[in-house]
């Protein structure tokens, strides 16, 4: 039976959408007018068009609406074939990764560039947008933009698909008249983002698995082959023993085995204590501090924040605002609660007359060249010099990312080394020395 996309208003003046089946389009169109919606557009989809049914912010499903005004259902379904059934399965298990959303951006920010409206922009890409469910969502928006809302503000609904601080970036945008330009910065912070979580994949993934490896090969030779070892040892009368590290490993590997209970327990216990503190408002600051300082990542997390609030309030400033303005509005796209603290102080110097500013210069961790080129700024022209930082902080976030991609693989190589050492010590040792059958001298009483 075939299937119809329409688009239609309630009595009560709210626009709905709808996937339904019906046997033609006069039959859909007779049935709507009989439950009190006025179509505005119907058009025939292909079986592999359909979609998860989900709950919609904007976009309420058919049997509501017929229930909400007390109407008599109309079945219209009938049996499928198999190959309908399996386009059926795999629309509905079609899932939203990264990349749709990336295109997604990239789409909207080249259609508003051309002077497309955000209604305009939003249909045009849905008509190309091949995954459903993605389609489905945008579609809520759509339906949220012309009853007259923010685009984030639906999207805050979809937080599991778009990022917060994306929402934020489109709400700062939308807030402060600059949407183009915060969606050239969402395209620029998803492909930076995408990129990075590749390279870090890169390099964990294929060295995770070795470790993974490594540790197997180690548990498996532990507890099957120092014991055969053993028996032969003793079946041929050899006074020889095994080296003490193997001894003291598989003492501890029987131990676990045998009381697995206790350190289970204890790392549910110690998980348990840990998700709870850092959901205490006092534990998630401390450890959004420890984002910030940790090795490795912590300097190029706390760049990324940054710059983020600095093109924020670019973004802002360049819109005619304030910077009290341009601050309050620009600390939504942050989610640390350090940097949020760090804001907070900011504006409340703002308040009583003193510097913005120094909040970022004694918190130790901004460079000291970012703070000053901000005083700089005040002191001439602050929107002038706030785009030459975000330009200089784009430069010492690559830099940060180059060092990182060179740091990183040494201190993965490092662990996995010491596993492989382990292994050979333990394992690999006692299985040489039997195939070299030195036992057997000691087994003669030579």
């Amino acid at each position: 039976m075939p299937t119809y996309m329409y688009k239609a208003v309630t009595s009560s003046g709210l626009i709905v959408r709808n996937r339904v089946e019906a046997a033609s389009k006069q039959n859909l169109l007779r049935t709507l007018k009989e439950n009190e919606l006025m179509p505005i557009t119907i058009e025939q989809l292909s079986y592999s068009a359909k979609k998860k049914k989900s709950k919609k912010k904007n976009v309420k499903d058919i049997e509501e609406i017929m229930k909400n005004v007390n109407t008599t259902r109309v079945n219209t379904k009938k049996t499928s074939t198999v190959r309908e059934k399996i386009n059926m399965y795999l629309s509905k298990t079609e899932k939203i990764t990264s990349r749709d959303v990336i295109i997604f951006t990239q789409n909207f920010y080249l259609l508003k560039k051309a002077n497309f409206n955000n209604i305009h922009a939003l249909k045009t890409i849905m008509d190309s947008t091949e995954n459903i469910t993605f389609k489905g969502i945008l579609e809520d928006i759509l339906a949220g933009v012309e009853a007259g809302e923010n685009m984030y503000t639906t999207m805050e609904y979809y937080s599991d698909i778009f990022p917060y601080i994306y929402i934020n970036m489109i709400k700062v945008g939308e807030l402060s008249g600059s949407l183009t330009n915060s969606l050239e910065q969402a395209v620029k912070y998803l492909e930076s983002y995408d990129a990075l979580n590749k390279k870090i994949k890169g390099i964990l993934i294929p060295n995770i698995a070795q470790f993974v490896l490594l540790l197997v090969m180690l548990l498996v030779g532990t507890i099957v082959a120092i014991p055969a070892i053993q028996n032969v040892y003793e079946e041929l009368g050899s006074t020889d023993t095994l080296p003490r590290i193997t001894l003291w490993f598989q003492g501890v590997v029987n131990n676990l085995m045998e009381y697995w209970y206790l350190p289970v327990m204890f790392i549910l216990i110690a998980a348990a204590l840990v998700i709870f503190y850092i959901n205490t408002p006092k534990g998630k600051y401390n450890f959004h501090y420890f984002k910030y300082k940790m090795p490795i990542f912590g300097q190029l997390i706390f760049a990324l924040d940054f710059s983020r609030l600095m093109k924020a309030m670019l973004l802002n400033l360049e819109n005619g605002m304030r910077i009290q303005e341009s601050i309050e509005v620009s600390k939504n796209i942050i989610e640390n609660y350090v940097m949020l603290s760090i804001i907070e102080t900011s504006i409340n110097n703002i308040l009583i007359g003193d510097s913005w500013i120094e909040p970022f210069e004694k918190s130790g961790l901004a460079k000291p060249m970012i703070t000053e080129m901000l005083k700089i700024g005040m002191q001439t022209d602050l929107t002038e010099m706030m785009a030459k930082l975000v330009e200089y902080m784009e430069i010492d976030i690559d830099n940060l990312m180059s060092k990182i991609m060179k740091v990183l693989p040494q201190v993965v190589y490092a662990i996995v080394g010491v596993v492989l050492i382990f292994f050979v010590l333990v394992v690999l040792v006692p299985c040489i020395q039997t195939y070299m059958g030195g036992f057997l001298f000691s087994a003669a009483g030579v």
